[in-house]
């Protein structure tokens, strides 16, 4: 039962101050004052006779029991989120927001036609796109700042609240500048790689585990490589021959159709790349729900 004496206000700070893992930050972020935020903090711990967090040299961090109350005080926000939002929308989703985690180089090809179709349809409805790497789009998605990821496999977490649902496989490639210096007829396989400048995705993403897998199981040690975080500064990369590039063929299907790029050609199977949708159920309001059944064609339980 709702208890009228309960000061939400302090339990937003605490939240804030939780996942900041700093007074300081959580003061700028909440436009008060650090001494406000240490007061507050030491009010509700003083109303629940336990000790929240502890101080470390980088900030301060949740106790045992901290971690538990953090776990409900989540739930509670987010659940308020969803109800306000439930409120503000309507049936014919002339209001209403959405947002949506994406990576860049998924983005350039996938999500936007439905985004574009969805924007003609409903131009009042608030659309946010952000692009971040899966552990911080996956640490958004719970926190309710946005309402599913479009993202590669694997998603890696621990949570059973999250639904992971595939959407489409896609090729990845190997492509080169069409005016390249580079004599790239002579590549064959993987392990003529060895000889070639390579542009690939940073180490640690998704399609950089897969390919080092093949170079692995080939023998294949590549030396000469820039590592590049994004699809575009990838193409970007091939368009200025800094070398032989890895991307999703979806992603310069443009460029090898205007004949800037072409397709290396190697004998070995490379790995294909997993689509998903990555959403939690309950929190999903009126409009993200409608974009996910009618424009990907998912079916929400």
């Amino acid at each position: 039962m709702y208890q009228s004496d309960i000061n939400l206000n302090l339990y937003k700070i605490f939240y804030e101050v939780a996942t900041c893992e700093s007074i300081s930050r959580a003061a700028k972020k909440l436009i008060i004052t650090q001494s406000a935020v240490s007061k507050a903090i030491k009010k509700l711990e003083e109303d629940l006779d336990t000790s929240l967090f502890y101080r470390t040299t980088k900030g301060v961090k949740l106790t045992e029991k901290g971690e538990e109350l953090l776990f409900y005080v989540k739930e509670a926000f987010n659940n308020l989120i969803t109800a306000e939002r439930t409120m503000v929308e309507n049936n014919n989703l002339t209001k209403g927001k959405i947002a949506i985690g994406v990576p860049s180089q998924i983005g350039s090809f996938y999500i936007f036609e439905d985004i574009t179709n969805f924007h003609k349809e409903y131009p009042n409805i608030e659309i946010t796109i952000i692009s971040k790497t899966t552990t911080q789009l996956l640490k958004l998605l719970e926190q309710h700042e946005i309402d599913f990821i479009i993202d590669t496999s694997p998603i890696n977490t621990k949570s059973s609240d999250i639904v992971i649902k595939p959407l489409m496989e896609v090729e990845n490639c190997f492509v080169v500048n069409a005016n390249s210096s580079l004599n790239y007829l002579d590549i064959k396989s993987v392990k003529d790689l060895e000889n070639y400048p390579l542009v690939l995705p940073i180490s640690g993403t998704n399609n950089r585990r897969e390919l080092d897998v093949v170079f692995d199981k080939h023998n294949t040690m590549v030396s000469d490589v820039i590592n590049i975080h994004t699809s575009e500064m990838i193409v970007g990369a091939v368009k200025k021959d800094l070398g032989i590039g890895y991307i999703i063929k979806d992603v310069v299907r443009d460029n090898l159709l205007n004949k800037e790029f072409i397709l290396v050609d190697v004998k070995e199977k490379l790995p294909r790349t997993e689509i998903n949708l990555v959403y939690i159920e309950r929190y999903l309001t009126m409009v993200p729900r409608y974009f996910i059944e009618n424009y990907l064609h998912i079916e929400i339980k």
